[in-house]
């Protein structure tokens, strides 16, 4: 049996992603693979991307990473521009070149991890989906490539973890947040378990791990840096309210409403 840790949507927060690899360092995994969105929303993109350059196995494409340094780009705002410039020297152009999934067989399971759908990082599956989507998930498209569907399929993007199993054995999950977690502001990564490389059906299992860390130094590295957007950013870190809610006087209608 073997571990690997799934990370998702760390977007700019290092402290959060500090936190969260310190815990997978504890539990004694050594394998990280990242379902992307690196960049935006927080403060510290460059470090993030340093960060998961060395410590991740398997960096995946996020609509963030796709959207943010490309050069063709029309729509721009303060916050676009100066997470934009937070980026180093040839960050911008690593982010684009990175793969759309990577599929791996476990415990007689193949796995397909990618960062929003299977079509493109830019469409959004939420966790109240209907059938089509959710089986729209497990088809291979010219953005995975063809070969064999998998029977497991994991994602982020909607920073809203879930896990979800049919009647024809295919499970679908999220890995939530590291670094922006909706309606529980906590950290959030998966474990996966199993015989990696295995034909075999064998043991196989799925773990969700929140880890507490400072948001206030985090809010403080935000704030020093003079990061625009700073009071979204604020009300996301610290009560898992979406920005966008924040004026709204029926902003519980957002619970569960993943971004």
């Amino acid at each position: 049996m073997e571990r690997i840790a799934l990370i998702s949507d760390v977007h700019g927060n290092l402290t959060a992603l500090e936190a969260v690899l310190a815990d997978i360092d504890a539990r004694g995994i050594s394998r990280i693979f990242n379902l992307g969105d690196y960049v935006g929303k927080g403060p510290r993109g460059r470090e993030v991307i340093d960060v998961c350059r060395e410590r991740c196995e398997v960096n995946i494409l996020g609509n963030w990473d796709d959207f943010l340094p490309d050069p063709d780009r029309e729509f721009d705002s303060e916050g676009l521009a100066w997470w934009l410039a937070q980026l180093g020297e040839g960050q911008g152009e690593w982010l684009r070149a990175l793969p759309f999934c990577h599929d791996f067989l476990v415990s007689g399971r193949r796995v397909r991890l990618f960062h929003a759908s299977a079509t493109t990082v830019h469409r959004r599956v939420r966790f109240d989906h209907d059938e089509q989507e959710f089986l729209g998930m497990f088809a291979s498209t010219p953005a995975t490539g063809e070969g064999p569907v998998p029977s497991v399929v994991g994602y982020g993007d909607t920073h809203d973890p879930f896990y979800e199993v049919s009647g024809e054995n295919l499970t679908l999950f999220n890995t939530g947040s590291v670094g922006n977690s909706m309606n529980d502001p906590t950290p959030v990564y998966v474990i996966l378990e199993g015989v990696m490389g295995s034909t075999t059906a064998a043991p196989f299992s799925l773990q969700f791990v929140r880890v507490p860390y400072d948001v206030e130094a985090e809010i403080a590295a935000a704030t020093l840096l003079g990061m625009p957007e700073l009071d979204g950013y604020i009300s996301e870190l610290r009560d898992g309210v979406y920005r966008g809610a924040m004026n709204d006087p029926n902003r519980r209608m957002y619970h569960r409403r993943p971004r």
